[in-house]
């Protein structure tokens, strides 16, 4: 019996024995499989007991030199800031939350009044904790863990999703897809994707007579309001890429052109974000409209923290003053606000006491903002990023993702 056969066997015996794995273990399979290298081992009952540790525990870099800790892992308790840097340069975490992604907006002329608004991205690299830019995708997003992203070419709808290893650079596969898809997003634990489809693009613009963002110039590019083109959803299965496709009808004057699906917290269900009460459609995965888990009913899209780690606190919306910027934390159950939290909007939950928010200095223009860690309780506010600039439609303001690494 090889190696591999008794790394095989015993990793069997491991799994009847052990009980559930953490969230993010499917990534971390999918890295150790795609990084596995092999060693010269003088004793094969050790050198079983060796690669199932780190088969399980600590990915290792595929160099023949001495074990590195990718930029993800550094730290996992700590605070990686840098107030001076906007757009980030450098890693941004806290806690098991990292900035993974970030990326920015420009809109690319098609015809004298037409064009596509398009995404640049900047992406960690797991070896420098540096973020670096690419134009090779319309959309990216990462997975738990931050191994994997699910990645769309730049022609959306797009007829393919590719998993790129976050480590190589490279597309490990592709998932071929009927129709056209132009939004992915990962399960809480990864194991999954929902991916919306769209009969054209929904990142189109058009020229608008007004001017929308307050600059005193009609050279505004803007979506077609109420003319989503959205059909449905896929939910696929990341291992196997297996997966099926539901189609979704909802009057379009109650959607955004773009209005993605997202898994519910507890990744059994999926939801659409809506412009009109009551702002939350959920579905099972065949597409059947479902009532609101009973702990997401004051969930809202638009709000992106949502509910907290162990289910008791909703993130709400904006509730400071001139004085000072806050942010309200909500009764899952009842919607009555529990407590305030600093913070001009809350982005991610860090651990059930601290988020990730944009905040602002009081006072100041409402898009001069910066990412912020907050704790609820504390009147601490600890800088994470610069200062963003511009307004909200200005080119080149980034927009950040973040992820459990």
């Amino acid at each position: 019996m090889n190696v591999e056969e008794l790394v095989r066997d015993s990793l069997r015996e491991q799994a009847a024995e052990q009980p559930p794995l953490g969230p993010d273990f499917a990534d971390r399979v999918l890295t150790v499989r795609r990084r596995r290298r092999t060693r010269t081992i003088a004793c094969v009952a050790a050198a079983t007991a060796a690669v199932v540790a780190v088969s399980v525990a600590v990915p290792l870099l595929d160099s023949g030199k001495d074990d590195v800790r990718l930029a993800s892992e550094m730290n996992p308790s700590d605070i990686i800031a840098h107030p001076d840097q906007t757009p980030p340069r450098d890693l941004i975490a806290a806690g098991n939350v990292a900035l993974a992604s970030y990326y920015t907006w420009s809109t690319v002329k098609q015809t004298d009044d037409r064009g596509t608004a398009v995404r640049t991205y900047w992406l960690l690299d797991q070896k420098t904790g540096k973020y670096v830019k690419t134009t090779k995708w319309s959309y990216i997003a990462v997975a738990p863990g931050m191994r994997t992203a699910a990645v769309l070419e730049k022609d959306l709808p797009a007829k393919r999703i590719g998993l790129l290893d976050l480590l190589t650079g490279e597309v490990e596969r592709w998932i071929p897809v009927d129709r056209g898809v132009a939004g992915v997003e990962f399960s809480p634990d990864g194991s999954k994707l929902v991916a919306t489809t769209y009969s054209k693009n929904p990142d189109l613009r058009y020229k608008a007579d007004y001017d929308s963002d307050g600059d005193g110039k009609k050279n505004d590019w803007m979506p077609q309001y109420g003319q989503s083109s959205r059909t449905g959803f896929y939910v696929i299965d990341v291992g196997s890429g297996n997966g099926s496709w539901s189609g979704v009808t909802y009057n379009s004057e109650d959607l955004n052109v773009r209005q993605d699906f997202a898994f519910s917290h507890d990744g059994k269900l999926v939801y659409s974000g809506l412009t009109t009460a009551p702002h939350m459609q959920y579905y099972d995965f065949e597409g059947n409209e479902v009532a609101k888990p009973a702990n997401e009913e004051y969930v809202h899209w638009f709000n992106d923290a949502g509910l907290s780690p162990d289910g008791k606190l909703v993130a709400g919306g904006y509730a400071g003053d001139n004085k000072k910027s806050a942010s309200e934390l909500l009764d899952p159950y009842t919607g009555k606000r529990v407590t305030k939290v600093n913070g001009q909007q809350l982005l991610a939950w860090v651990d059930d006491k601290r988020l990730i928010a944009w905040d602002i200095t009081p006072g100041s223009n409402e898009f001069h903002n910066r990412l912020v860690l907050v704790t609820i309780g504390s009147d601490k506010v600890v800088p994470l990023s610069g200062f963003r600039k511009g307004n909200d439609g200005a080119a080149g303001r980034w927009t950040p993702i973040f992820a459990k690494r």
